[in-house]
C-alpha cells in the first residue's frame, strides 16, 4: 500500500466522508458493472441516511492523499444453518485510474477482520460473471462460486424488483 493511502471505518455523520461514499457510488454506478447511469438525485441524497438508519451497516474508504478512491459496504446479516452472523459486501468499487494498486485487496482484507471480529461464519458478494477482474480478486482472495467445498452446485443470488408497476 502507497505511504500516502488511509483505509478508514467510514463515519456515516461525517460530511466528508457521505460525500466519498455518493461520490464513489456514483462513479461505480456509472460504469457498465454497475448500472450504466449515474445515481438520481433522489437516491444521493437519501444515500447515507439511509447506510447511518440501518443498524448493521459498516463501510471502509481508501482515501489516496485524502482523495477517496475506494469504498466498500457491508451489511451484517445472520446465518440461520450455522447460528453466527454473517457479512454481505453489497457495494465495492475502487476508482479505475487506481485499479491494480492492491486497494480492493486492503479493503477485503479490512472486511474480513471485522467478519472475524464479530464471530462471522463467512462473507458473501454478488459478482457479475463477466466481471473478470473483480472474480480474480475474489477467488485469489478465496472466495469460491462454482462449487461450494462440498462440492454442491454453487447458489445464484436472485432477485424480484420490487417497483410499482404501471397498469396495462
Amino acid at each position: 500500500m502507497a505511504d500516502d493511502m488511509a483505509l478508514v471505518e467510514a463515519d456515516f455523520d461525517n460530511a466528508k466522508h457521505g460525500e466519498a461514499i455518493v461520490s464513489l457510488l456514483d462513479h461505480y454506478a456509472q460504469e457498465r458493472m454497475g448500472i450504466g447511469r449515474p445515481l438520481s438525485d433522489d437516491v444521493k441524497k437519501r444515500l447515507v441516511p439511509g447506510l447511518r438508519a440501518h443498524p448493521t451497516a459498516f463501510a471502509f474508504l481508501a482515501l489516496l492523499a485524502k482523495e477517496p478512491v475506494g469504498v466498500i459496504i457491508c451489511f451484517r446479516g445472520f446465518s440461520t444453518f450455522q447460528a453466527r452472523p454473517v457479512v454481505n459486501i453489497h457495494d465495492f468499487c475502487v476508482k479505475r485510474p487506481f485499479r491494480g494498486r492492491r486497494i480492493g485487496r486492503e479493503l477485503l482484507q479490512r472486511v474480513e477482520a471485522r467478519a472475524r471480529r464479530l464471530g462471522c461464519s463467512r462473507i458473501t458478494l454478488e459478482v457479475r460473471e463477466d466481471n473478470e477482474r473483480a472474480l480474480h480478486l475474489y477467488e485469489s482472495d478465496g472466495f469460491e462460486g462454482q462449487r461450494s467445498r462440498d462440492g454442491r452446485p454453487r447458489t445464484l443470488f436472485l432477485e424480484k424488483s420490487l417497483h410499482a408497476k404501471t397498469p396495462a
